[in-house]
């Protein structure tokens, strides 16, 4: 510990010794259940980090599904499934515009499909060399 921290630890205890913490709310009540509690311990931080920045869990496992639905899309060699692989896609582009458009972000946008796709270019020709 540096000086820092032994001059932050003693100003805490004395303001708790003077009761400078007996008016704050929720004063002996349990903590608020985390709500990001399910996720592995060493993803909370990342995923805390992005629920801050306005992302949420629901919305990367729905880019997550629709990478995985264009991939099985490019991949299936029967129409039929490649009909139903589609539909599914398009239900979960769908819900992904939706969520998009309550947070403010217009997806359909030529200036955003255009970024898009240059960084799905970037990324998927790296991951292949």
């Amino acid at each position: 510990m540096d000086r820092f921290d032994f001059i932050t630890e003693d100003l805490i205890k004395k303001a708790y010794r003077e009761g400078a913490f007996d008016q704050l709310p929720g004063k002996g009540k349990p903590l608020p259940k985390d709500d990001l509690e399910h996720i592995p311990p060493d993803l909370r931080m990342a995923y805390r980090i992005m629920k801050n920045a306005g992302f949420s869990v629901e919305e990367n496992q729905l880019k997550a599904e629709v990478m995985t639905i264009e991939d099985l899309i490019k991949n299936s060699q029967d129409e039929e499934e490649r009909k139903q692989h589609q539909q599914k896609l398009n239900e979960k582009l769908l819900r992904w515009n939706q969520m998009q458009a309550k947070r403010g972000i217009k997806t359909n946008s030529a200036l955003f499909k255009n970024y898009e796709s240059k960084i799905e270019n970037k990324l998927f020709s790296n991951k292949d060399k």
